[in-house]
């Protein structure tokens, strides 16, 4: 039996630190001459262009042009890249244990709202890079349903697809696509507010004893 686990990134893998809101913040104080844009605005489960979207509604009253959000995007990598040299990030609890037990037994790949050059940057500036083969992208499309369904299409077939994040906009990406879904709650939504997935850790230390178990459980006759 071939599993895919899509892992999101923010909130699920690691915490960047704001690193991310701080470089969209000085790509808007530098293109457009905004400060602080994105008070207010919640990035948790949303894409990198949905998020340039609604920081331009907000503060342009306007949305960006096709072109400008490209741009913006284009100016946001080495401004990331060097707030995550400065602030570092926490890779959160289990992470590398899941990934490592996970390893032999499942394929391993991305479902984030990060543009692909975003992704890259923040798994490599957690050490985190080389567990993932594939992955779906805020590049692959602004609405997470569709980026999640990319990861899929780029797997090939399987026979379950589990999506693990941290937000509720992951657990209404996977069940669009018709994946298992685990919740974790290490990120912006309450467990509370998680507990309509599938399971829901506290953290992902509990990730390999889930499998392990429900390996077993469904391999008996």
């Amino acid at each position: 039996m071939t599993t895919l686990y899509l892992f999101d990134i923010d909130g699920t893998l690691l915490h960047a630190q704001g690193s991310g809101r701080g470089a969209f913040d000085a790509v808007m104080l530098e293109r457009h001459g905004v400060a602080d844009a994105s008070r207010g605005i919640r990035y948790g489960g949303k894409t990198d262009p949905a998020i340039v979207d609604e920081i331009f509604q907000a503060r342009l009253g306007r949305a960006a042009t096709p072109a400008e959000r490209d741009a913006f995007l284009d100016a946001y990598i080495p401004r990331l890249r060097a707030l995550l040299a400065e602030q570092k990030v926490e890779v959160l609890p289990g992470v590398v244990e899941a990934l490592t037990f996970l390893q032999s037994k499942a394929r391993l790949g991305v479902a984030t709202g990060n543009i692909r050059a975003g992704a890259q940057v923040k798994l490599e500036a957690a050490g985190l890079a080389h567990w993932f083969e594939l992955g779906g992208y805020g590049c692959d499309s602004h609405l997470r349903p569709e980026l999640v369904a990319a990861a899929i299409r780029k797997a090939g077939p399987c026979d379950e697809v589990i999506v693990v994040g941290d937000t509720i906009h992951d657990i209404s990406a996977a069940r669009a696509c018709g994946a298992t879904v685990c919740a974790v709650a290490t990120g912006a939504d309450s467990p509370e507010a998680l507990a309509h997935a599938d399971f829901v850790f506290k953290t992902l230390e509990e990730l390999p004893a889930w499998h392990a178990e429900r390996s077993t459980t469904r391999s008996r006759p």
